[in-house]
């Protein structure tokens, strides 16, 4: 996957954590469970596409110089 897609994918990932973290808010108790599950599995996704990226920025050529 190139880094532009990873970094789609990364835009994707955010927009759904802060849709779902809208919904927790307004959620009954009934709801919040659910909806809990799903932002857990969300923010790991996120966190991933972003570890991988910030692997992927070191690993370029040049990377770290200023």
């Amino acid at each position: 996957m190139s880094f532009r897609e990873l970094a789609r994918e990364l835009y994707r990932a955010k927009q759904n954590v802060e849709r779902l973290e809208k919904l927790l808010a307004a959620a009954s108790p009934q709801e919040a469970g659910a909806i809990e599950g799903e932002l857990a599995g969300a923010r790991a996704e996120q966190r991933l596409l972003q570890q991988i990226i910030d692997g992927h920025k070191t690993s370029l050529p040049g990377a770290g110089r200023l």
